[in-house]
């Protein structure tokens, strides 16, 4: 099934699951293939009302005020089965998950915005739609430090529902997750969240929203995200159902908690865009003086996927709404803000209440206090801070966890890439990172001793933002220095997603940058053009050509495989032949990795465990064991993931 989702209205979860609730069994089993009939009808859309005609006589209407359906009744059709009818059920589950967004500050008179930042699914920012609206206390928020109650009847009635429909989901994998399961698993979260279990509810939704992604076969699915979001949902509601402490983390909150920091000078580093199936907008990144890092996001829902990349980059143009200050994201990215009354949040968000007075200062070079300090850390330190920050819940995060500060040379492109695709490569520079780790020998000159060869991706891949040109103008320009801001992308090599450049200290070989641009360029905001890569000095790569990256570690992708493979295909996946199953236990163990192979045979043995009836029919059971089978195998699967990506980046792998 697939379907332009810039055709219909979000609408929210809960309504998708009542609306499939209503069907009868019958009606059940023929929503997909309504669904993707429904979605061969045009759309047409007159103010808040989208209208399809499903045929000559029967017309469907959703009523959506702000692009948003958020009541059952605003689905109305005119076939005789209305309202328990097929097509309503099909709408909804054509019309993209509208979660709503993280709680503006509650003085704040500005418009909604969604949380700046980035996601777990590799996107940039795209937490606005994945519907992570729980966080945990925000230190220095007044709360009840008393220690919290064990879950009540009501919540672990709640959590073992949510448990055993997303248990159902990874069982069915991607292809037989069906509208039917989605609804479940959506109707599971919403009484998760009237329980008061936001952060699971939450982690439900997401799921469904990358479920129903690798379903239509959107562009920015992901597999690793999707198995990332089960392993999350999986092991949230495992450790409630357990007892498990933090039990108030676990729960997480409605509403993210603002604190009081009083007078703040912050000076502007980058601005990114932020484009995910639902949201489009620019965050803004400042530094105070105490190097601590701060966001202003104008994000916004859109309704139009083709128009959604081209409102992320005209809002970097947008006035930052904090104060009286009257200029751009893409202007604050090179200036700065005198704040008064500021609030900001665990995350790093900073609060837009009526009390905060905010005006337009300098602002600083990246070669300069209070900036430069974030380029004086160790490259090792700050990628071990990055992996240590994705073991907490995405809301009490600092801001900027992920984020690495780095000075490199670029070495040109290599067919380093999944079936030889080139990649754009670069050397860390760095006096203070390790030096001649995993590439070949150490370089002199400006930048320091020479460090890991990393791979430069693109921050987002989409064609219609600036990242993938400007890194394929950049792998002209081999042997250039650069100063850079990046998203860590674990991997047993060193990768990193690009997401602005500029001018490092002491070294010829630089951009030549108009002045306007401060020694930086935006890369998701801004185009580079040839001339800005021409530098006064010699631009050329080494003489003996790009060094690759370290060939890759312990055949960890033989447990990986299967992971995901659960998840794409479902339970029945892990039944091939007993040969192919000993291949898989001796290469793992021939390794070392003797963990994996018991933990890969308990996932087939938990597949294979399928009890019949005295006809031969197999028993549907709650899939409790092969779930908590998968969820071991994905847990050790990323543990062992971050302890090689850790490695490669110290010069150990």
């Amino acid at each position: 099934m697939t379907a332009r989702t810039s055709d219909w209205p979000g609408v929210r979860p809960e309504v998708v699951a009542e609306v499939v609730a209503g069907l009868s069994a019958r009606l059940q089993k023929r929503l997909d293939g309504a669904a993707a009939k429904l979605a061969e009808r045009p759309v047409a859309r007159e103010g808040d009302e989208w209208r399809v005609e499903v045929d000559e006589e029967t017309l469907l209407v959703l009523h959506a005020p702000g692009g948003v359906v958020v009541v059952e009744a605003d689905v109305r059709c005119g076939c005789l089965l209305a309202p328990a009818c097929v097509h309503r059920a099909a709408a909804v589950t054509l019309c993209p998950l509208a979660e709503a967004g993280p709680e503006p500050d509650p003085e704040a008179e500005a418009g909604p915005e969604a949380r700046s930042g980035p996601a777990p699914d590799g996107g940039t920012g795209s937490a606005a739609a994945e519907g992570r609206e729980g966080a945990p206390e925000t230190p220095g928020a007044p709360t009840d430090r008393t220690a919290p109650a064990p879950l009540t009847t009501v919540e672990l009635a709640a959590v073992r529902h949510l448990h055993e429909a997303a248990a159902a989901v990874l069982a069915a994998g991607v292809s037989g997750a069906g509208a039917v399961s989605q609804a479940e698993l959506l109707r599971a979260a919403h009484r998760a969240r009237l329980a008061g279990l936001h952060r699971p509810a939450s982690a439900a939704v997401t799921v469904a929203t990358r479920v129903r992604a690798a379903r239509s076969g959107a562009p920015d699915h992901r597999l690793v995200d999707l198995v990332a979001g089960l392993r999350e949902l999986l092991g949230l509601t495992a450790a409630l159902a357990a007892g498990a402490a933090p039990v108030a983390e676990l729960r997480g909150t409605a509403r993210q908690a603002y604190r009081e920091e009083g007078g703040l000078r912050l000076y502007g580093l980058f601005a990114e865009p932020v484009l995910t199936a639902t949201h489009a907008g620019a965050v803004s990144w400042a530094v105070d003086a105490n190097g601590r890092l701060s966001t202003i996001a104008e994000v916004m829902p859109h309704d139009d996927a083709a128009a959604a990349a081209p409102q992320a980059v005209g809002a970097g143009n947008r006035t930052v709404r904090l104060g009286d200050a009257a200029l751009s994201h893409r202007e604050l990215s090179r200036a700065g803000l005198a704040v008064q009354g500021a609030t900001r949040s665990t995350g790093g968000r900073l609060g837009a209440g009526a009390s905060v007075r905010a005006v337009r200062a300098a602002g600083t070079a990246w070669t300069a206090e209070p900036a430069a300090r974030l380029w004086s850390e160790p490259a090792p330190a700050q990628v071990a801070r990055a992996l240590a920050a994705q073991e907490r819940p995405y809301e009490s995060r600092p801001a900027g966890s992920d984020l690495l500060f780095l000075d490199v040379t670029l070495l040109g492109t290599a067919p380093t890439g999944p079936g030889g695709t080139p990649q754009l490569l670069a050397r860390c520079t760095a006096g203070d990172t390790a030096g001649g780790a995993a590439g070949g020998p150490a370089e002199d000159g400006p930048g320091g001793s020479g460090g890991p060869v990393i791979v430069l991706r693109p921050a987002h891949e989409h064609p219609d933002l600036p990242f993938r040109a400007n890194l394929a103008l950049l792998a002209t320009a081999p042997g250039l220095r650069l100063r850079v801001i990046g998203r860590l992308e674990r991997a047993d090599r060193p990768e990193l997603r690009l997401l602005a450049i500029g001018t490092p200290p002491g070294t010829p070989d630089r951009l030549a940058l108009p002045a306007a641009r401060a020694g930086r360029v935006n890369l998701g905001l801004e185009r580079l053009q040839t001339a800005d890569l021409a530098g006064p000095g010699p631009v050329g790569g080494p003489a003996d050509g790009p060094t690759a990256p370290a060939p890759y570690g312990p055949p960890v992708h033989v447990l990986g495989r299967r992971v995901e493979q659960t998840v794409t295909t479902g339970r029945h996946a892990l039944a091939p032949s007993e040969a192919s199953a000993a291949a898989d236990r001796a290469l793992l163990r021939a390794a070392g990795l003797a963990t994996a192979a018991e933990l890969l045979d308990a996932l087939r043995a938990t597949a294979a465990n399928r009890q019949r009836d005295v006809f031969g029919r197999i028993v549907t059971d709650d899939h409790e064991a092969f779930a908590a089978a998968w969820l071991a195998a994905a847990s050790y699967t990323e543990e062992l993931a971050t302890a090689l990506c850790a490695a490669a980046w110290s010069g150990e792998g």
